[in-house]
């Protein structure tokens, strides 16, 4: 392929309209969240991935999983779980198996924040996808999330 190849034209414009749908998704849903809650996107995030531990086996996440499950660096990870713990939001703890190994929970008040920002997560989405919908660029796409299988853990 070259430059000026259409197939690699149609890639990068593909890329960008992609690129653009979740930027605006990701922009709608942080507004929404923010006015109603006080949590970034990110911060939400983090919350309900966390808030799907459990104790069986594999059950509590390490933070390596957790930066790949929020899409952040470990150090992003962990600055972001340090102001969630400030908050009161996040514990630490030491893993009983591995001293070395330090496991984050949701609170009680993080469960709580959790629960009532779901509501809005899950509306400001639907109105960012609707929204884009509409835009002929982007309806493609919008299609295509929506006929995404549901993953049995989410």
């Amino acid at each position: 392929m070259t430059a000026t190849d259409p197939a690699l034209t149609a890639l990068a414009q593909g890329w960008c309209s992609l690129s653009l749908l979740h930027d605006r998704i990701e922009a709608h849903i942080e507004r929404a969240l923010q006015a109603a809650h006080d949590l970034s996107v990110r911060e939400y995030s983090l919350l309900d991935v966390l808030s799907r531990q459990h104790d069986g086996d594999g059950g509590h996440l390490q933070m390596k999983q957790v930066a790949d499950a929020v899409v952040l660096s470990q150090s992003a990870t962990t600055r972001l779980v340090t102001r969630l713990e400030n908050r009161g939001l996040l514990e630490r703890y030491l893993c009983p198996t591995d001293r070395r190994g330090i496991y984050t929970n949701v609170t009680p008040a993080g469960l709580a924040l959790l629960a009532q920002a779901r509501p809005t997560n899950d509306t400001a989405l639907r109105e960012a996808l609707d929204e884009a919908a509409a835009n002929p660029e982007l309806a493609p796409l919008v299609q295509a999330v929506k006929a995404l299988p549901v993953s049995p853990s989410a």
